[in-house]
């Protein structure tokens, strides 16, 4: 078979067992050998000294057809407590407007801190090449048991006063031997959040972004495209009730990847040797900001190019689990 450049990877399972799969430039997918998991090929590139996209190319086989397999998230952990899920906000241009309603009522007229924080990242967000450019907004969301993939339900939480769509992109990352963190490449997702909690009081941020998130099946390789386009929509009893276009890549963002990238594996805790982050960038379109009040049974739909394969969700509601009690032992 004539050498077949692989664009991006994708995880599967099929009838029998798991395999990894690589998808073309042309968009063809192929079975790649030797590896059941994304992360076990990516260790295998690290060890060899070999590119994963590279090594992606050399470990092509059959031709598949993902339509006939169950397609898995972007990136997985054997041990979900090894893997790290975050992201930055108000990291786009666009992105405070919608933030900044939120809160003005309480600022009495003033710049609110999210405005604050928004035009500290235009401001210092993109620096020179070598340096450390201005903090992003942090957050963490949970680790790998969080993370659900393309047709499976997301969770809403009994307790949460609302479950709201954000498409992003997220880096997907595995830090290794040494230490060092290691980009794999990119892919969708929709970073799941409570806008109603967090419309309430800014500072429980933290706990509206505890919930779980979507993460699409392709992990593109490279370097990320600096404008990417894509579509957001809800459909509601198979008719869309919402849908916007939505803008991401640093050609419409505040800040660099590499500043992004940087204010999050300076902690030397998030560079722990084996373990994989998942790490959503912002996005500057939401439904909520739109009035758009989500229930249980709605889908979520989000897909962007150049993402061959998009990620779609319906939303659910947990179980009322009651009173979390704590036991002395």
């Amino acid at each position: 078979m004539a050498t077949v450049e692989i664009a991006a990877l994708v995880q599967f399972r099929g009838d029998e067992a798991r395999g990894v799969a690589g998808i073309s430039r042309e968009g063809d997918a192929f079975a790649l050998a030797g590896a059941s998991s994304t992360l076990e090929l990516a260790r295998q590139a690290a060890e060899s000294g070999c590119g994963l996209g590279a090594l992606a190319s050399q470990r092509v086989g059959d031709r598949i057809d993902l339509s006939q397999v169950t397609l898995l998230t972007a990136i997985d952990h054997p041990d979900p407590a090894h893997l790290t899920v975050s992201g930055t906000g108000l990291t786009h241009l666009g992105s405070a407007e919608g933030r900044d309603r939120m809160h003005q009522a309480a600022a009495a007229g003033q710049a609110t801190d999210s405005m604050r924080m928004f035009l500290i990242g235009e401001a210092g967000g993109k620096p020179a090449e070598g340096s450390a450019g201005a903090q992003p907004e942090w957050f963490y969301k949970g680790d790998g048991s969080t993370l659900v993939a393309t047709g499976e339900a997301l969770p809403l939480p009994a307790f949460a006063r609302d479950g709201g769509e954000e498409p992003e992109i997220a880096g997907i990352y595995v830090i290794g031997r040494d230490g060092r963190p290691m980009r794999l490449g990119f892919a969708l997702g929709n970073e799941f959040s409570d806008h109603v909690t967090e419309r309430e009081n800014y500072l429980w941020l933290a706990h509206s972004k505890l919930r779980h998130a979507a993460l699409g099946p392709e992990l593109r390789l490279g370097d990320f495209p600096g404008d990417v386009r894509g579509t957001s929509r809800i459909l509601r009893d198979d008719t869309i009730l919402w849908e916007k276009p939505f803008a991401t890549g640093e050609a419409n963002m505040t800040h660099t990847i590499a500043n992004l990238e940087h204010h999050h594996f300076k902690y030397a805790h998030f560079r722990r040797p084996g373990d994989v982050h998942v790490h959503f960038f912002g996005t500057a379109t939401a439904s909520f900001a739109d009035g758009v009040a989500t229930r249980e049974g709605d889908v979520f739909e989000i897909e962007a190019e150049p993402f061959r394969l998009p990620l779609r969700n319906r939303l659910v509601r947990s179980a009322d689990e009651g009173l979390a009690r704590v036991t002395a032992l």
